[in-house]
């Protein structure tokens, strides 16, 4: 697919959108800054006096450590308010309100229905296959939803949030050939940290419908500060920048976000990864053991999916022992499931001590 061709999946009224001109946008150069009707003064709290200041629309810092954890161009990075932005910015531009739909996996993450609704995109559903390796998506069932359906994105997650599952890369690429022209694939990463799976990034330059989500909310554990990523053709990030607020990134995350992939973070995050695996193997196995567990699906990403014989008793146990996990009952065919993230080794183990019946008994 021709890289310009991806102009004909953006809404026609916004191809040539210029967005708003904010005082940062353009690249001027002084010592008195008296353009943005800012403060002269900084704010009595502010110990380094840089929140007087808007931020950069896209700090430059930022997108070039971004696009070397994610081994892209910066050109095809955009950063965000977390995944989510990112997930609205690409509804809003591309579907036109009660014409272009969208495509999702559910059980999934539920923000991609979310921005299709507010947007008045038509929803197509094609439900995750629950077979005895795990959940996982019906790419041929994908395809067919969205071409007969007119939709212009597909989302998939990948590990799939809250099934666990990895989408292989090479039904990725063959879906992406199959709606060249009609469709923008997105495929969220947000766990891909914690994945064997190489990223769905490599098959961009083949594919240019492809776009890929990325975040430092949970392995780098900067969920606070909302740093969210979009991959995709520099053709598409621009058009998302023109839609975007003018001010995404506050200066204070964007110094937290370089701070924390510096050479020494990256490396205790990658350790903290490498554990988090290991643990996710042995909370897996030490539930599967439980009587009161139906089955642990299994996952690519810092959680584990269960299905219990009582969830509610699971759920008012784990909580008695002030364990919070995420209740998935309301969720399409997981009415007797509960996901749980992974977290520390004591963690993990008061988790198994609240759930085993033969402690609760003691």
């Amino acid at each position: 697919m021709d890289p310009g061709s991806l102009l004909g999946l953006v809404r026609e009224d916004l191809r040539g959108f210029g967005g708003y001109a904010s005082a940062r946008t353009t690249d001027l150069r002084g010592e008195v800054w008296l353009n943005a009707n800012e403060s002269p003064w900084p704010n009595p709290a502010d110990a380094t006096g840089s929140s007087r200041r808007y931020p950069e629309p896209q700090p430059p810092a930022l997108r070039q450590a971004l696009a070397r954890l994610y081994g892209c161009d910066p050109a095809q990075v955009l950063v965000g308010r977390g995944s989510d932005e990112a997930i609205d910015l690409l509804v809003r531009a591309l579907c036109a309100p009660g014409r272009d739909a969208i495509v999702v996996t559910p059980p999934v993450f539920g923000m991609y229905a979310v921005s299709g609704r507010l947007q008045g995109a038509p929803l197509l559903e094609v439900p995750l296959v629950d077979g005895p390796d795990g959940f996982a998506v019906d790419l041929d069932a994908v395809a067919t939803a969205a071409g007969h359906g007119g939709a212009k994105l597909v989302f998939l997650c990948s590990p799939s949030n809250p099934t666990g599952g990895s989408v292989p890369l090479e039904g990725i690429a063959a879906l992406a050939a199959r709606l060249a022209g009609q469709a923008l694939v997105v495929v969220d990463e947000a766990y891909g940290e914690f994945s064997d799976q190489p990223s769905a990034t490599g098959l961009m330059a083949a594919n240019a419908n492809i776009a890929v989500l990325r975040t430092l909310s949970k392995a780098h554990a900067l969920a606070a500060a909302r740093i969210g990523v979009l991959i995709a053709d520099p053709v598409l990030v621009r058009v998302l920048r023109a839609c975007q607020a003018p001010y995404p990134v506050p200066t204070p995350c964007a110094e937290l976000a370089l701070e924390g992939l510096a050479g020494e973070a990256l490396a205790r995050t990658a350790a903290r990864v490498a554990e988090v695996r290991r643990e996710r193997v042995r909370l897996q196995d030490g539930l599967a053991a439980l009587p009161g567990v139906l089955r642990v699906y299994p996952s690519d990403g810092n959680y584990l999916l269960v299905r219990f014989a009582d969830a509610d008793a699971a759920f008012a146990r784990l909580l008695a022992a002030g364990v919070v996990v995420r209740d998935q009952r309301a969720a399409p065919r997981l009415s007797d499931a509960l996901r749980i993230s992974i977290g520390t080794p004591e963690q993990n183990d008061r988790v198994l001590a609240a759930l085993d019946a033969k402690e609760a008994v003691a």
